[in-house]
């Protein structure tokens, strides 16, 4: 390729979740530079691993543009004196700008003079304003969490061990607080060479595969959902995807190799989400399904190839089984008690300080849905309403939503059923809680929508309340998401109903 930078930061293992965002900063920073210092190019690649963050710049120029700008100063009766002649306002606006005084000329601008002079500069080679601009664009990168290392200043996710840096070919010299660039990058941890040079962009990226790094996130994403789609077939099922955990599991190898594993069918007599949640949230696995109902395997990803893969299958087995027997005690614990038998246990929950326990918002949601059903003309669903309503926090103080906090509402639907409730209010206790996050499915039944609104409004409510809102930077306690999701069911579910009405009966609940 003509005229290229090749630019890679090698990285300590960076957490899968700081990978896409650390690309799309670091870009947005060196296209931001690149523009103000008049750097031409027609396009920046960006190529992710846990160990190198690497940025490809297309159609680089190999110098700036020259700069030819006019500039307007102070007004000419502040720029000259009774005598004529300049005053220090005038020679400091002069002197900022590189001027001289046979350089300025005064232009009318409206009704008034002021004095005008044109820059001109000519640009500087891209290698010299690069040394500059490279460190910047990484230094500038934030994170929720980072560190310092080695008596640096500055901060990253994790160390930055090494920097390849190729301007056409060429070596460009670059230092990161000490971090010298070079143009030696390293290959997979364990199964490629600890050291080697590269000499150009097609040697880096031929040398990358070599030493099984494969650097395309896309393409390696594609890879594992090929290898994962051809293990469960091999098992006479389908792997179930989710794109959020496919898009982890990407980000945490540089050479994936698919495999299943097994665990004791017993385990599948619990409800899905009980077995599926340990799988995916903890152990990042994919689960197997035939006909919709899970089989005794799981799909991992080695960040390797398939040496001794028996091995890795058995300890990946022996984690998950650990796991899934926590889950399955506190299910048979739970259930030994009515879902309704832990309600008492809520009174000891405090919800927050000024707005009392997880017990009173119970009561709360219960009279409120009440009233959005009344409004509604569902008298039909009241008393699944009411009996949803009284349940749906239950499952907070069950041993398996302390130790899966994720399951909240599914475990409350699943006791509610193994309690002989019927299926509208085990549904409307799940639905309570939807929607979860941006693009989350909606509840659908009346009883399970009357009490999501008031779920969320009582929350709302109460916070601006006792002067608790959210700020440009900060929704601890996401009442826009809750806004949004009241907003969203309501249109969903094209109901006729006053906002300010419900938000007015919301408000009333905490003076009663």
């Amino acid at each position: 390729m003509n005229n290229y930078l090749l630019f890679e930061v090698g990285v300590e293992e960076l957490p899968s979740r700081f990978v896409s965002s650390t690309l799309d900063q670091i870009k947005s920073n060196l296209t931001k530079m690149f523009n103000e210092n008049r750097i031409e190019f027609s396009d920046i690649k960006t190529y992710g691993t846990p160990r190198r963050l690497t940025f490809i710049v297309e159609n680089i120029s190999e110098k700036q543009s020259n700069l030819e700008e006019e500039v307007k100063g102070p007004s000419k009766k502040i720029a000259l004196d009774a005598d004529g002649n300049f005053t220090k306002p005038a020679l400091g606006f002069m002197k900022s700008k590189g001027l001289k005084e046979e350089d300025v000329i005064f232009k009318t601008v409206g009704k008034d003079e002021y004095i005008f002079g044109t820059i001109r500069q000519e640009g500087k080679e891209t290698s010299e304003v690069l040394k500059t601009i490279l460190p910047e664009a990484v230094k500038n990168v934030t994170f929720p969490k980072a560190m310092r290392w080695g008596g640096k200043n500055m901060r990253f996710a994790r160390p930055i061990r090494w920097m390849v840096t190729l301007l056409n070919d060429n070596v460009l010299e670059i230092d990161l607080e000490g971090i010298k660039s070079s143009n030696v990058t390293k290959g997979h941890r364990f199964l490629g060479k600890d050291e080697f040079e590269v000499n150009s962009l097609e040697d880096y990226l031929t040398k990358l595969e070599e030493n099984f790094v494969i650097l395309d996130q896309d393409k390696r994403k594609e890879l594992i959902r090929k290898q994962c789609i051809e293990v469960a077939n091999s098992l006479g099922g389908e792997v179930e995807f989710d794109e959020d955990l496919l898009e982890e599991v990407t980000h945490l190898v540089e050479y994936p190799t698919a495999f299943y594993g097994e665990f004791n069918e017993d385990y599948i007599k619990l409800p899905k989400e009980v077995v599926t949640t340990p799988m995916q949230q903890h152990q990042r696995y994919f689960p197997v399904v035939k006909n919709g109902k899970l089989l005794p395997n799981f799909i991992a990803v080695r960040n390797g190839n398939d040496y001794r893969i028996d091995k890795v299958k058995a300890g990946n087995e022996k984690v998950l089984v650990a796991r899934l027997e926590d889950a399955l005690f506190f299910y048979k614990e739970d259930t030994k008690k009515s879902l309704e038998s832990y309600i008492e246990k809520l009174k000891s929950v405090v919800f927050q300080a000024k707005l009392g326990t997880v017990y009173d918002k119970t009561l709360r949601i219960e009279n409120l849905s009440s009233n959005i059903i009344d409004l509604l003309n569902l008298q039909q669903d009241k008393d699944d309403t009411k009996r949803a309503a009284k349940l749906c926090k239950a499952d907070l103080v069950t041993g398996m939503v302390f130790e899966f906090t994720e399951l909240q509402g599914i475990m409350g639907r699943e006791y509610a059923r193994v309690s002989g409730e019927n299926e509208a209010v085990c549904e409307a206790i799940f639905e309570h809680y939807l929607p979860r996050f941006a693009g989350d499915i909606l509840p659908k039944t009346n009883a399970g929508i009357a009490l999501s609104i008031a779920d969320k409004l009582d929350s709302i409510a109460g916070f601006f309340a006792i002067g608790i809102q959210p700020t440009g930077s900060q929704d601890p306690y996401a009442l826009r998401r809750q806004a949004l999701g009241v907003l969203n069911i309501l249109m969903d579910s094209k109901l006729d109903i006053n906002l300010k009405e419900l938000v007015e009966l919301a408000l009333n609940n905490y003076s009663n």
